[in-house]
């Protein structure tokens, strides 16, 4: 099952709510709202869960990070082949907790490319966007890293970056373009939309939250205004 628009993407980092078996159940959350909302859902988890999960759900499995390498002498780094083996259908790259070298960066697209593994590049301003743009990633996700984990969204705070990021990256290539941080509702949603967005990458709003399935089904509607 590949990624469509528009897509929502849960990252489960590495909270205790998304890791272990905490992750299958949460997946099954994520997977059940996808259904009854008739939404695009995908779950990014730590390498060590990838199969686990993606051998509990239907929906896309993404890995949280790979590394530019093939086969060989690499302790301790995540093999992208190995990855495609254990179930995911692409990995997030440069999140802001998770930063790449640029020459890396660009390897591992290629790589992912090779290897038929979507891709969702992470960046922090219009501006890395547009300069990520010329590796023409399956994704970008435009995510401001003061406003991560807030509780205040992109698309209240910095609208202005997302309508940029949509504009400059369309100058280069029909990317289409995700935003995350501080998005927690339905609002949120539909004003990322608005502003050009195709998708929302998210996290504490889902791991954290008391009722993850609630609060996933209110963001899935803000796509269906």
């Amino acid at each position: 099952m590949g990624l469509k628009t528009p897509l929502i993407i849960v990252n489960f980092k590495t909270y205790e709510s998304a890791t272990g078996r905490n992750a299958e159940q949460l997946a099954k959350i994520c997977e059940k709202v996808a259904k009854q909302t008739k939404s695009n859902i995908a779950v990014a988890v730590q390498d060590a869960d990838i199969y686990r999960v993606s051998h509990t759900v239907k929906i896309p499995v993404l890995s949280e990070h790979m590394d530019p390498i093939g086969y060989g002498a690499h302790t301790g780094q995540v093999l992208p082949e190995d990855i495609k083996a254990n179930g995911a259908k692409g990995s997030l790259l440069n999140h802001s907790e998770d930063r790449f070298e640029i020459d890396d960066l660009e390897k591992s697209v290629k790589i992912a490319k090779k290897l038929n593994l979507t891709t969702i590049i992470c960046a922090s301003s219009d501006d890395v966007s547009e300069s990520v743009a010329a590796f023409n990633p399956d994704f970008i996700a435009v995510e401001p890293p003061e406003l991560i984990g807030g509780d205040i969204s992109v698309s209240t705070a910095k609208p202005q970056i997302i309508t940029q990021t949509v504009k400059k990256v369309n100058k280069i290539a029909k990317i289409p373009i995700l935003c995350g941080a501080g998005i927690k509702t339905r609002e949120d949603v539909e004003k990322a939309v608005s502003l050009g967005a195709k998708g929302i990458l998210i996290a504490s709003a889902i791991t954290k939250s008391s009722n993850p399935g609630a609060a996933l089904k209110d963001l899935a509607l803000g796509f269906s205004k």
